[in-house]
């Protein structure tokens, strides 16, 4: 089956999207518990990040050499970078690193940035403008799970901090461009072909970085669980849901991310999760269904 370079683009289906990307962000959220997972069990953050994309870039390539998908065009590659910039090494490298540093906890709040990151790059590529209400839930919920972060770090924001945001900007600017692309592509075409073309990069780096202690096997099983469904089936839903929903309001589907996120961080790490943090994330949900309505 030989793909075309140029597909029809989706029907605008606004609800169908947001299911999508819930999808998507219930694999996301084991992302970082995962790689606090992978560091603790004796992996750098470099070998971590750079692991799980080369991982994914593997089943990336199978999946495209067995759908015999055609290459892309010079202009869609150069496309291609930058999303492979945002989501192959801004966000997995970055935020492994900083998981060397910091709790997952910590890293998942403070990355409670990337929906917003993402929603004002999808307004500015797609030239979509959203009503005044949409940006005020936006920022209401950014602003409630930011609160929370900061009451969490109680002022011990460190350089780590730096890396978590700089990955959220270069991530929503990933996101934003996948998702345009997406229409010429195809949803999951977009992010093997961006995991496939950074392999180049990616395994020297995974050479350079392979660990020389032993690790444990729960290193292991988290490496394979961020390479294939955070790194790799995720986006599958991910850009499927942000082509057919509009980037600006699925991406605030991300806000539920850090709590689903922190749950899980107490479920694998035995990190605790306040009451405040569900009440907090409630509000959010409010934001969010509230945001719908106006994007």
């Amino acid at each position: 089956m030989n793909q075309a370079h140029t597909l029809s683009p989706p029907s605008y289906r606004p609800l169908a999207g947001m299911a999508w990307g819930f999808l998507a962000v219930l694999l996301f959220s084991a992302g970082l518990p995962a790689t606090r997972v992978s560091v603790d069990a004796g992996m750098s953050g470099l070998f971590t990040g750079a692991g799980r994309a080369a991982l994914g870039a593997l089943f990336a390539a199978v999946l495209l050499l067995l759908t015999r998908q055609r290459w892309p065009t010079p202009q869609q590659c150069a496309r291609l970078a930058v999303v492979a910039l945002g989501v192959v090494f801004g966000y997995p490298l970055l935020s492994s690193v900083a998981l060397e540093t910091v709790s997952a906890t910590h890293g998942v709040l403070v990355t409670a940035l990337l929906p917003l990151c993402t929603a004002l790059f999808g307004a500015f590529l797609c030239r979509h403008r959203p009503r005044a209400g949409f940006w005020l839930c936006a920022v209401s919920g950014t602003v409630l799970v930011l609160f929370y972060a900061g009451r969490q770090a109680e002022g011990q924001w460190q350089l780590a901090d730096l890396w978590l945001l700089l990955s959220c900007v270069l991530c929503g600017l990933g996101y934003a461009e996948g998702a345009r692309l997406t229409k010429e592509l195809g949803s999951w075409q977009v992010i093997c072909w961006a995991l496939v073309l950074s392999l180049p990069i990616l395994l020297p780096i995974v050479w350079l970085t392979w660990p020389t202690r032993e690790v444990a096997l729960s290193g292991w099983l988290s490496l394979l669980y961020l390479g294939s469904a955070s790194m790799f089936i995720g986006f599958f839903f991910w850009y499927r849901g942000l082509a057919i929903g509009g980037v600006t309001l699925v991406s605030q589907i991300q806000l539920l991310q850090p709590f689903s996120a922190l749950w899980l961080s107490a479920l694998l790490l035995g990190e605790p999760v306040s009451a405040q943090a569900i009440w907090i994330c409630l509000a959010v949900v409010a934001c969010v269904a509230l945001g719908r309505r106006y994007a």
